[in-house]
């Protein structure tokens, strides 16, 4: 009797220590991803889940809020996804960007996030590109064979560049604003670009299209925030071992790119409805 309670016993523990282990191993990548997106298809719908994985997405800029707006655009069921940054992870962006933590310091923003949005889903096609956007390369990045464009850049020169040219394609553009400076979320908006108030950022690609006399071809959303806070820490500012720039927050630039990925999902869902 001994024995036999003794065999069914180990017939039970080893029976929960790989069984798990085995349907895991067995699961196939069509059934992961099903199950990836259960949530989200049963929120959206399966022809909006559909389109949503035809759609070529482009990012430029992955730092404290384009990063946020690729994770989302990944985990809610985009397949086709570019990130464009040549910068590397330095220990000022650990604060506020996706990818940056002590680990990654060094390394290229968009080849660690990569890394991490094929951990996320590993069937998606995601590609880095390290060229910088500016007057020289802006050609070779063919705007024109993307659904949608993401402005998240910080120059000036190359985010009105990206605004004009874009505008010339038929993707839908939707473009980040300044999000430094920055503390309560709940000032946080979605307006046409002629219509965003109190933010620095737009007045002067408003001024800039004006002095030029080059203007965008067609409307375009963005993400703003009328607030505007003062650095209360200068000495921080001016120690030459830390990176100049104005103060940031994560609470903030992650909103910034999660309405920026809002955008292109509620445009795709209105698509599917139509």
């Amino acid at each position: 009797m001994r024995a036999k309670c003794e065999k069914i016993f180990l017939v039970w523990f080893f029976a929960r220590l790989f069984v798990p282990l085995h349907l895991l191993m067995s699961m196939n990548k069509e059934v992961t991803t099903k199950v990836m997106f259960q949530r989200a298809e049963r929120l959206l719908g399966r022809e909006a889940m559909e389109r949503l994985g035809q759609q070529r997405v482009i990012i430029f800029g992955v730092g404290g809020v384009g990063s946020w707006c690729a994770e989302s655009l990944v985990r809610t069921g985009i397949r086709h996804l570019t990130m464009v940054d040549f910068d590397r992870v330095s220990p000022t962006n650990i604060n506020r960007q996706l990818m940056a933590t002590t680990a990654t310091v060094g390394q290229m923003k968009v080849e660690e996030l990569r890394r991490r949005l094929l951990d996320i889903n590993p069937e998606a096609d995601i590609r880095a590109v390290t060229t910088p956007f500016n007057e020289e390369t802006a050609d070779s990045f063919e705007l024109g064979s993307y659904d949608y464009v993401i402005d998240a850049i910080d120059s000036l020169a190359d985010k009105a560049r990206l605004i004009l040219m874009t505008c010339e394609t038929e993707g839908r553009l939707f473009s980040s604003m300044g999000a430094a400076l920055k503390c309560d979320p709940s000032r946080i908006r979605v307006a046409e670009f002629w219509k965003v108030e109190g933010d620095p950022l737009a007045r002067a690609l408003r001024r800039r299209f004006k002095h030029a006399g080059q203007f965008p071809q067609r409307k375009f959303q963005c993400v703003y925030s009328d607030e505007l806070i003062p650095n209360r820490d200068e000495e921080a500012a001016a120690d030459i071992a830390v990176e100049r720039g104005n103060g940031s927050l994560v609470h903030i630039t992650a909103i910034f790119g999660f309405t920026l990925g809002s955008l292109v999902i509620r445009d795709v869902m209105s698509a599917a409805d139509r």
